[in-house]
């Protein structure tokens, strides 16, 4: 070549001549960066999702942040004092009060306010208004900025304060709730009377009734009583009740609380805005509220406040309690993301090794020729720069643009690490293999193949691992945050398991070529041997991945299965049967309601039953033992179709004056076995317990007495319907109860399953945990295909050959077929075995409550969240893997059956 000419591009020319498989690795790239983009930022989305409604349903009591004043000092004059708690001046500490929030804390203007409020509350000296236990009602007055756009003016008109205001004022304008207004007996027009003024009580004129336009929100709610009022109690004994109710004052009628002795208080009241909080403001957001409460940010709120503002929240526990959660759940999350991250590494190591295998002849003529190490794995790092990063990009662009609001450094560095390590697997494989130059190739295969000592040392290294995590994991569950390698216990255990069938894979495969070579036939024999002298990394990287896939997909399947089954049996502790009807008010059912729900679309069984209340000793004051009245057969039907607590009809007998009773073990430990009387609220009876039972449908958690209603005296009839059907009608059925009465109440089995799963920090899990069996799922279909591609020129050279020597088309294609097969058995075998003891030796230390429960507490799931091995997690994925690989080599088998022989046997080929 002349000294000035340049030759064609190397990695243009390398390209070109395999654009398939570029191709194909481009997508592979694609798709694993997509997979490592997208999770951490769809982690991030639900937590912050998660965070956000953790603050909008918590109480605004809890959530708003309130900064508080006390009145003006006596020593001022009553000018100065009432121009203190005018609406200017407090509007003026408003806005100052909140330019002063610390990030990432902001108020929503909207339902933020101020004001001036009566600490503790103004008794009424009303005769008119209502007292339960002959006490006044005491009331709270607010003199509130916003009145006008969060109220509808129902009767009346807002309150007013016409002329100046002052500390001598007695007379002011005051508006009240329509719960208030109805409570209480109130309407435009009234007037209250009110206690607590030296020189004569305060009289407050109603002049409006309002309906609140959101009640729920901060500007009604982080004053409860000024939406609804409340009985309270005066904490004696017996307790005495009396109604606590709220006032709405106009803001310029502040001065005149200044007057009397109900502590008037200036109050400045900010609710969070969320729209904009992120899972990642948790920690700056904590200190922001502890700075305000006692600290640098109270300092500040000083200078606008006055030196004796406090501020409290409940923020840092509402965030406090998500947090809790969501620490819970992060480490059962890690173990999908430990799983999918495992099979994706072995899959691009394995797409590498396909490709250093098919082009091992002419990395071998490089090395031969002078080709240096660096020079080789330059090239081919550029050789798979090309086609890899532009697939990452676009891979991390996708997850960008499917998961949003979340920050861009976690997925820059997911797609990052598969970049790098899709380009330097290829390279890495090619300096190991080629690292000194060959004359010809060594036999590689798992015959000839001895484990060195750098592997045995590398497996008991694994081994070390997993046996620490497993053990760290069931002595103390995932409740270690950040713990990477507990999170890394089911992966752990999969790659030890793989390692070990790794090595023993070449002995059964030597033991069954003895007998086929028995036979007739040669096929089964060829397949045996071609099995068992498949080149060790045909069989060794395939096996890890195909069982760490299996393993991640059977766990990760395992967890949804479990979390299902705990859902359905929390929603049945919840109602006790399919739908549960009951009388609000505690009165007998109404006649035919029973009749009328038994007939409704889908209902198979119905039963009434009715509460009492009886105490164990007729010298007991108290009556805390439940006592149900049910009818025995088909009480007893629905109790077994519900598996709550199943017994025989006859059970429930009597005879002799005594009633039979199924209890549970508390009661029937405290009454015994012998006939015992008890007395309830309509007479006493004798009881007799003849079984004993943990749950029934009636009362589906604590304790009971069940009986037959007929032999209860003086009883005043069932006040719960319990009805069982898979495919309830629940429109129809709560028409039907509609029109029966209106004190009466109903809940589904259905729906309160679907409430379990509200949460977005749940859903958000379990959709990883769904993402991760499909994935798994995915890459052990696409390893078996790569470790069948391997050798694939391999194969089809030698059907040619027997081709030649008389082999039919069919048994070309058993024989492909029986040779997949004993890897694709052993991985689906050893992937069932594996899923099955990882799942029953992590288990212990796998808690599901906070990711199966929405708050998880013992009144709902009692049992537990108990993790279990799903048999369909286990089978599909072994089955498709076997599926797939007999499907393949039929494929293979017929393409190469389509091709002449010829090509195959080219002179001086040595495949």
């Amino acid at each position: 070549m002349p000294p000035n000419a340049q030759g064609a591009p190397w990695v243009r020319t390398r390209l070109r001549t395999a654009p398939v498989s570029t191709v194909a690795f481009g997508v592979l790239v694609l798709v694993t960066a997509f997979l490592a983009a997208v999770l951490p930022r769809a982690v991030e989305a639900y937590e912050t999702e998660g965070l956000r409604e953790a603050l909008a349903t918590a109480s605004p009591e809890s959530t708003v942040l309130e900064l508080k004043a006390p009145q003006p000092g006596l020593e001022l004059p009553d000018p100065a004092r009432a121009d203190a708690v005018r609406p200017e001046a407090l509007a003026a500490v408003d806005g100052r009060a909140r330019a002063l929030l610390p990030a990432p804390l902001r108020a929503d203007p909207a339902e933020s306010a101020y004001g001036v409020r009566t600490g503790k509350s103004l008794e009424a000296l009303d005769a008119s208004l209502p007292r339960p236990d002959g006490l006044p009602p005491k009331f709270t007055l607010l003199a509130q900025s916003q009145a006008a756009g969060h109220a509808t003016v129902r009767e009346g008109r807002l309150p007013a304060a016409g002329t100046p205001v002052t500390v001598d004022t007695r007379v002011v304008e005051g508006a009240v709730t329509t719960e208030t207004a109805r409570t209480l007996r109130l309407r435009a027009g009234s007037t209250l009377t009110l206690a607590g003024f030296p020189d004569g009580p305060l009289t407050v004129r109603i002049t409006g009734i309002l309906q609140p336009r959101h009640p729920q929100r901060s500007h009604w709610s982080a004053e409860p009583v000024l939406r609804t009022p409340a009985l309270a109690s005066t904490g004696s004994r017996p307790p005495l009740y009396y109604w606590e109710a709220g006032v709405l004052l106009a803001p310029g009628a502040a001065p005149a609380l200044l007057g009397g002795q109900g502590e008037p208080e200036k109050y400045w009241r900010f609710a969070p805005a969320t729209g904009r909080l992120t899972a990642g403001d948790i920690s700056a957001l904590v200190g922001a509220a502890a700075s305000l409460e006692d600290g640098p940010g109270l300092v500040r709120m000083h200078q606008v406040a006055g030196p004796t503002a406090q501020l409290s929240t409940g923020l840092e526990q509402v965030v406090g309690s998500y947090t809790d959660n969501r620490d819970a759940i992060t480490p059962v999350v890690a173990v999908a993301a430990f799983g999918i991250a495992a099979v994706a590494v072995g899959v691009l190591v394995m797409s590498a090794g396909v490709a250093a295998a098919r082009r091992a002849a002419e990395l071998a003529l490089l090395r031969a020729r002078g080709g240096s190490l660096r020079g080789i794995a330059g090239r081919l790092l550029a050789e798979t720069a090309v086609p890899a990063v532009p697939a990452a990009a676009c891979g991390l662009l996708l997850a960008v643009l499917v998961v949003d609001e979340a920050r861009p450094l976690p997925a820059v560095l997911g797609a990052g690490a598969v970049a790098l390590l899709a380009c330097a697997a290829l390279p890495a494989r090619a300096v190991v293999a080629h690292r000194r130059p060959r004359a010809h190739q060594e036999r590689d295969d798992l015959a000839e193949a001895r484990p060195g000592g750098r592997r045995t040392v590398a497996e008991l290294t694994v081994l070390v691992l997993a046996a620490g995590s497993v053990a760290a994991l069931r002595r103390r569950g995932t409740d270690g945050a950040g713990d990477l390698l507990v999170s890394a216990a089911p992966v752990l255990v999969g790659l030890v398991a793989a390692l070990l069938l790794v090595r023993l894979y070449p002995l059964p495969l030597r033991w069954a070529a003895g007998p086929a070579g028995r036979l007739r036939g040669v096929v089964g024999f060829l397949s045996l041997a071609r099995a068992a002298r498949s080149p060790a990394a045909v069989a060794t990287l395939p096996l890890l991945a195909l069982l760490t896939a299996l393993t991640t997909a059977a766990f990760g399947g395992s967890v949804l299965a479990g979390v299902a089954d705990t859902r359905d049996r929390a929603a049945l502790l919840e109602t006790g049967a399919d739908a549960r009807i009951d009388t609000t008010d505690g009165t007998p059912l109404p006649a035919g309601l029973a009749r009328t729900v038994r007939d409704g679309a889908g209902v198979r069984q119905v039963t009434a039953v009715g509460f009492e209340f009886a105490s164990e000793r007729a010298s007991d004051e108290t009556r805390s033992l439940t006592v149900v009245g049910v009818e025995p057969e088909t009480y007893a039907e629905l109790a077994r179709q519900m598996g709550l607590g199943g017994f025989a009809a006859d059970r429930l007998g009597s005879g002799g004056g005594v009633l039979d009773a199924v209890a549970s073990p508390e009661v029937a430990e405290r009454l015994g076995r012998a006939p015992r009387r008890i007395v309830t609220d309509g007479a006493a009876v004798t009881v007799r317990i003849t079984a004993v039972r943990p749950r029934t449908p009636a009362v589906p958690e604590g304790e009971f007495l069940l009986v037959d209603a007929a032999g209860l005296k003086g009883s005043g009839g069932p006040t719960t319907l319990l009805a069982a059907g898979a495919g309830l009608d629940a429109k129809a059925l709560r028409t039907a109860v509609r029109g029966a009465g209106s004190n009466l109440s109903v809940t589904l089995r259905a729906e309160e399953r679907a409430a379990l799963s509200d949460s977005p920090l749940q859903a958000g899990a379990e959709r990883i945990y769904g993402w991760a069996v499909l994935a798994g799922a995915g890459y052990a279909v696409l390893a078996l295909v790569l470790g069948l591609l391997r050798s694939a020129p391999e194969r089809a050279a030698l059907l040619a050959r027997l081709r030649t020597l008389g082999l039919t088309t069919r048994q070309g294609r058993h024989l492909l077929g029986l040779e997949a097969l004993p890897l694709a058995l052993l991985a689906a075998g050893g992937g069932m075995a594996v899923g099955w003891a990882t799942v029953g030796v992590l288990a212990p230390g796998i808690d599901l409550d906070r990711l199966a429960v929405a708050g998880s507490s013992d009144a709902t799931a009692p049992q537990g969240a108990v993790l279990r091995a799903d048999l369909w997690s286990l089978a599909l994925p072994a089955a498709g893997a076997v599926l797939l690989a007999g499907a393949v080599a039929v494929a293979q088998a017929w393409w190469a059956g389509r091709l002449t022989p010829i090509t195959h046997l080219r002179t001086g080929d040595m495949r």
